[in-house]
């Protein structure tokens, strides 16, 4: 099981990012898919999961209507869109798997919990700066 993150990089307040996650080494259909980030000296957040039985998301209360997150079963990948970018969303940001599936109602998987993912990428830096 391998991810890789990439599309991060530097952007103004109000912009937009596309963050990619690429998997390798496993069925997406049967994996779920987190997003999560941290900033130096704080602890890792989740922000979104999305389900490998149907496609269906979960996305963290801070960063909905905000972030959308989706999937290209094709390419194996999974895609952060991130619109309306503030400072406070500069991080480095992971993509990680579980053969668990998402739990609906709290973020995290299931069995498990947040950030229980067994399988992690290296993260992809965002800078949120004038």
């Amino acid at each position: 099981v391998q991810l890789q993150a990439s599309g991060g990089g530097l952007v103004q307040p109000g912009g937009s990012l596309r963050l990619s996650c690429r998997t390798s080494g496993f069925n997406l259909d049967y994996y779920a898919i987190g997003w999560i980030r941290q900033t130096p000296g704080k602890e890792r957040n989740e922000i979104s999961c999305i389900r490998g039985s149907n496609g269906g998301t979960k996305i963290a209360d801070s960063v909905k209507g905000q972030f959308t997150v989706s999937r290209d079963s094709a390419k194996n990948t999974i895609y952060l869109q991130m619109n309306s970018l503030k400072p406070e969303d500069s991080a480095v940001y992971y993509c990680a798997a579980d053969i668990a599936q998402c739990d609906m109602n709290t973020l995290g998987i299931s069995p498990g919990g947040p950030l229980a993912y067994d399988h992690w990428g290296q993260g992809t830096q965002v800078t949120v700066s004038s």
